[in-house]
């Protein structure tokens, strides 16, 4: 709560029909400092329900509303960000300035200036975690912001901190709220509250040079993932019948091998096929659980994709193997390395947004699918496949139970000719994978 919000929503209450009350959802303080309660609910009982407030404002007449900040009460934002009826703005500012800006103010304890001759001066000292911790949190909420407007089919108004103060953008956004007034001048009651360079306003104006050289403003290091988001699939879980484990099985050969290890570990057959509503009462039930997941080296799983698009039956499979070979160009009765190249060339433009065929699970990327799962449970153990069978033994002896043998099948791909380009293709299509996970080439692995 600084000049910039303050003065925005002194020009929005200039409107003869609009009305905002303020920091609501404060942790603090109700709308605004030393009030503690607002149309009869106080402190406590908006603790125990935030909404009754929410629903109390936005039954007032008129244009009502308030301002919320990242660190305000996050049971409310879900119900804002899904109600279209209610207009979104959101405020942005130079995350250096608003960092200074809020470091000034903790010094001083002045958070509004309506008086230049009681401005107390003060110069703070850049703390580099402090800063990167406040971009990467003010970076998750407009990130979050942002992705339920798209999904919801709504939009906001954008606006600068250095647009709060031009009439004709303020008029801009009243008539976006759909106000019928209009403001004739900009409120002049706030002043700004650290004017001058931003580098005489910190005492260490050389260490935050230097930090701020090493930072990526426009992220041109971040990777574009454009598979898409996947769901926790908690069908696909197998619980033991016994022992407090469950395994997190990836779409593959795995699944059959977890679940005959399961059974031959309990001497009974393992729950699948559960809803989210039933897998809480069983972790409830298993307080010293583990959950784990398999897995396995990128080109043994793309192998096995490949091998089952080659003899899958059903219209799914028909339709995959004529895209294949219409679109991609992809001889599936030719040379097997030749085809499987071809494969892993496709798996490319697949995960990368650039083929007309969904990402199927039995190839997606295991970050992926584990970031998916991960919805519903964490994995608390991610077990290599050359690893498992150590691995599982460590698990059964926690469980009390006896050791039992581990075998998936093996893979049948084996190096020929092509085996360097087909390396290469694998990486190129699962290099979000490689990184994850830290795989070798097969050939070293």
């Amino acid at each position: 709560m600084r000049t910039g919000s303050n003065h925005l929503e002194e020009s929005l209450n200039t409107l003869s029909d609009v009305r905002s009350f303020g920091e609501l959802f404060n942790p603090v303080f109700i709308g605004k400092h030393n009030q503690f309660a607002l149309f009869g609910i106080d402190m406590a009982a908006r603790a125990a329900d935030p909404v009754p407030l929410l629903d109390r404002v936005l039954a007032e007449d008129g244009l009502t509303g308030f301002r919320f900040f990242h660190d305000h009460d996050p049971r409310v934002l879900d119900r804002v960000l899904e109600d279209a009826s209610i207009a979104k703005l959101v405020l942005t500012r130079n995350p250096l300035d608003s960092y200074v800006s809020l470091a000034i103010a903790s010094r001083t304890g002045q958070w509004r200036l309506t008086n230049p001759k009681m401005a107390k001066a003060a110069q703070a000292r850049f703390d580099p975690a402090a800063f990167d911790r406040m971009v990467a949190a003010q970076r998750e909420f407009r990130d979050r912001l942002q992705r339920r407007l798209q999904v919801t089919g709504q939009t906001a108004f954008w606006l600068n901190y250095e647009e709060i103060g031009d009439l004709e953008v303020l008029n801009g956004l009243a008539a976006f709220l759909g106000s019928q007034d209009r403001l004739a001048e900009v409120p002049g009651k706030l002043k700004k509250q650290n004017p001058g360079a931003v580098d005489e306003k910190v005492e260490n104006p050389d260490e935050m040079r230097a930090h701020l050289a090493t930072l990526d403003p426009f992220a041109l290091t971040r990777s574009v993932h454009m598979e898409p988001v996947r769901g926790p699939a908690v069908p696909s879980f197998i619980a033991a019948a016994e022992s407090p484990l469950l395994a997190l099985p990836l779409p593959g050969k795995s699944d059959a091998a977890l679940r005959d290890w399961l059974t031959r570990l309990d001497g009974a057959a393992p729950t699948g096929g559960m809803t989210q509503k039933g897998l809480k009462p069983w972790m409830r039930r298993n307080k010293d659980f583990v959950s784990f997941a398999l897995l396995r080296h990128p080109l043994a799983r793309a192998h096995d994709a490949f091998r089952a698009v080659l003899s899958d039956t059903g219209p799914r499979a028909s339709t995959v193997r004529r895209v294949l070979t219409n679109q991609h160009g992809i001889d599936l009765e030719g040379p097997p390395d030749v085809a499987f190249l071809g494969f892993l060339t496709f798996l490319k433009a697949n995960l990368g947004g650039q083929s007309a065929l969904p990402v199927a699970a039995e190839w997606a990327t295991q970050t992926a699918l584990l970031a998916g799962m991960a919805q519903a449970v964490l994995p608390q153990r991610l077990i290599r496949e050359a690893e498992a069978q150590a691995e599982l033994d460590r698990l059964a002896d926690l469980a009390g139970r006896p050791r039992q043998p581990f075998a998936m099948p093996s893979p049948d791909w084996a190096a020929g000719q092509l085996a360097d380009e087909i390396e290469d293709a694998c990486i190129a299509a699962y290099r979000r994978d490689f990184m994850q996970f830290g795989f070798r080439r097969w050939k070293n692995s």
